[in-house]
């Protein structure tokens, strides 16, 4: 989701609501590209507040946070103005202008003769153009946390002395200061996607805020706007003061939506052409996007971490396919063996039939009555040809035999790396990854450094509630997938795992009671989800008590075997389930 004009008019409520007649404490700077500044609330309150500036050009973000970031034993220069100028100063304003991704803090403080000053500290949150500009009551630029000077933009520079105004890049309208009308003569202006009219007409609305106003409006984000009618025009108008009513009354509640465990969008308000992902709503901005953007973080992370084990993982499956389809072509070739043990028995019970020099013979095949010519070297004997058939049925049925074998090793190894690769990709932390990596070592796809002892197992499996309160667990790999299958369950707990796909085991818990059906399709569900089939809509699932299920002798982490099983069409969506974060 964009950062955009509505998101940040969220956030300016929040600071307001919060910082209003607060004074600045301390003003830190971890970043180059990033200030905190710690606020206390007047009238003896010991509330306190930590605001996060960040003008990174791929990330740049205001919110409240708690965590307090390491500061440089030097502080940048930047910061040493600010705390100059307006450390323990006051907060009397706070503004956005229109819909700008732009928050302006407007702060009162003493200079150095006593005499009462205004500044501003302006954040510009515009991708590549962002920045933290201090300015003065004249609106001249103090400092700023990056010089822009006139070789870098022909637009505006952003160094000390030089005036302060926000540039005219596009000729976009105010939507404070767009009617009903004026919305629809925009839209009417130039032949575009109707959502995209939205966003390229209006500051603050970013394409997928663009895509909630056409969805409110029922109209198709993609039609062209030449092509839509009066009433459709109305309807977007209609849409368009239904979510300008809610920024004016400022009746914001944040959420994020995720899918397939993973956060997506966000917004500050529920978008309602979203409501078919997850949906997680927040008190406020702040806490919002510190939870999206952390997970964000820990899944590039986990991402990150996870690239060596995923292109081991990979290289050794696909070198185990190309060995599979080799064997199996080898196997296919001894298929001839049985023939040339039949043509061996039937030479020796009718070679004195053949001629001298001749090279075939037409004999009856005693074990189903049909004709079979039998090829022939004419230069020897029937007997030595006889010999030389059961010599190729010999080679053959040896080849035949080691292949069986063989094949069905290959076959575990490929079952068992995609097993890893779905252990890989259902990963969450990077304490996941630590069995998955030891299972590699130990499987003797990694080497262990020399002096390398094997790294602490914090990671533990999936917990979850059903809705009538049963306990459930989901393996996160193939090592706490027999944890979980033969030290951790009982004998009278259930046992689910997607029929013939890597997947993960998971136990239900029965505490020796009558489990409900509901029950039993939730616990499916977790291992349809889990499985390398969870981003298709149903997967077939096996189940049966533990007390059925088997590890054969010297078999890999995770490979189980089972002979009488119940199955079930389960649905990979657990979005109901309650899961217990431990």
């Amino acid at each position: 989701m964009a950062f955009d004009g509505i998101t940040i008019a969220c956030i300016a409520k929040e600071c307001r609501d919060r910082l209003l007649n607060a004074r600045i404490y301390k003003i830190a700077q971890p970043e180059k590209d990033e200030l905190i500044l710690t606020c206390k609330v007047g009238g003896g309150s010991k509330e306190q507040y930590r605001l996060l500036l960040s003008a990174d050009a791929s990330l740049p973000l205001c919110y409240f946070t708690q965590e307090n970031k390491k500061s440089p034993m030097t502080a940048p220069n930047f910061c040493m103005l600010l705390r100059k100028h307006i450390q323990n100063g006051r907060i009397v304003e706070v503004t956005q202008p229109g819909l700008e991704r732009i928050i302006r803090f407007e702060i009162e403080h003493l200079d150095e003769m006593g005499d009462l000053c205004k500044k501003s500290l302006v954040i510009e949150l515009m991708g590549k153009h962002s920045n933290i500009i201090f300015v003065d009551d004249n609106d001249r630029i103090i400092d700023s946390i990056k010089h822009i000077s006139g070789a870098v933009s022909s637009v505006r520079e952003v160094l000390p002395g030089r005036e302060y105004f926000i540039p005219e890049t596009t000729e976009k309208s105010d939507p404070f200061l767009t009617d009903r009308e004026k919305f629809r003569n925009l839209l009417t202006g130039r032949s575009l996607p109707m959502y995209k009219a939205v966003y390229s007409n209006l500051t603050g609305f970013s394409p997928q805020m663009s895509q909630e106003l056409c969805n409110i409006a029922g109209v198709d984000a993609d039609l062209p706007t030449s092509a839509a009618s009066g009433e459709e025009l109305e309807r977007m108008a209609d849409a368009y003061d239904t979510i300008m009513e809610r920024v004016r009354k400022a009746e914001y509640a944040p959420a994020v939506y995720y899918e397939n465990g993973a956060p997506k969008e966000y917004a500050a308000f529920p978008m309602t052409y979203l409501d078919s992902l997850e949906r997680r709503d927040y008190q406020d901005m702040s806490e919002l996007l510190y939870s999206y953007y952390h997970e964000k973080n820990v899944i590039t992370r986990i991402r990150q971490r996870s690239v060596d084990l995923r292109r081991i993982a990979q290289t050794a499956l696909e070198r185990n396919v190309k060995k599979y389809d080799l064997q199996a072509k080898q196997l296919k070739d001894t298929e001839k063996r049985e023939t040339y043990r039949i043509y061996g028995e039937l030479l020796q019970t009718y070679g004195y039939n053949v001629e001298p020099g001749a090279n075939k013979i037409t004999v009856t095949n005693y074990y189903d009555g049909s004709e079979l010519t039998i090829p022939l070297d004419g230069t020897i004997t029937p007997l030595e040809n006889a010999s030389r058939y059961f010599a190729r049925y010999g080679k053959l049925k040896r080849t035949y035999e080691a292949l069986t074998t063989l094949l069905k090793e290959t076959a575990e190894e490929i079952e068992h790396l995609e097993s890893v690769l779905n252990s890989i990709d259902i990963a969450r932390k990077e304490e996941d990854l630590i069995q998955i990596k030891e299972e590699m070592i130990q499987s003797g796809y990694i080497k262990r450094k020399g002096g390398t002892k094997q790294e602490k197992v914090t990671s533990r499996p999936f917990h979850y509630i059903s809705s009538d309160g049963f306990h459930m667990y989901v393996g996160k790999n193939n090592f706490q997938n027999d944890e979980l299958t033969f030290k951790f369950a009982q004998g009278g707990d259930w046992w689910f795992h997607a029929k013939k796909i890597p997947g993960s085991h998971v136990v239900l818990k029965s505490g020796g009671k009558e489990v409900p059906d509901r029950t039993f399709e939730e616990a499916a569900s977790l291992a349809a989800h889990y499985s390398k089939a969870g981003r298709q809509d149903k997967v077939e699932i096996d189940y049966i008590e533990k007390k059925h299920v088997k590890k054969p002798a010297g078999s890999k982490p995770g490979f189980v075997v089972y002979y009488t099983n119940y199955s079930m069409l389960a649905t990979t969506d657990i979005s109901r389930l309650k899961e217990v974060v431990e």
